[in-house]
């Protein structure tokens, strides 16, 4: 008797169609990570609860109202409004309200429909000027 042996077929894997595959995986899987982080955003800010700060006998505070313009508390605690609303106005009063010190407290206190952006670029300005004690003016949540 003669046994043969049955011819295998050769068994080729396919590596175009796998690597397909794998690219819709990764396609997938990007896709749905990034809606999964905006699902995600949910924000609570966070209240006050603090004691009060220790006064100093000068700060400088910063006021900026809804419309996003600047006003200096003066000597006499009354807040008076820049004439130059630009950035280099608000630098330069704020270099002439501090003069050479720059460890006095500087208290930035923002109305809460004032523009982001005019927040943001007063902590600029206070950065460029080198102010390094930076605080924001808050309402205590009432009990």
């Amino acid at each position: 008797m003669q046994f043969r042996r049955k011819r295998r077929t050769q068994v080729d894997i396919g590596l175009i169609p796998m690597i397909d595959v794998l690219l819709v995986l990764l396609f997938f899987f990007m896709v749905a990570t990034t809606f999964r982080h905006h699902s995600e955003l949910k924000i609570n800010l966070p209240e006050a609860q603090g004691s009060d700060a220790t006064e100093q006998a000068k700060t400088i505070n910063l006021y900026v109202d809804a419309k996003g313009t600047y006003a200096l508390a003066g000597d006499d605690n009354q807040f008076h409004e820049l004439v130059n609303q630009n950035l280099d106005g608000l630098k330069a009063a704020l270099a002439q309200t501090a003069g050479e010190s720059r460890l006095l407290p500087f208290i930035i206190s923002a109305d809460g429909k004032a523009p982001h952006q005019a927040v943001v670029s007063a902590l600029d300005v206070a950065n460029q000027l080198g102010f390094h004690h930076i605080t924001f003016a808050i309402n205590r949540p009432e009990k």
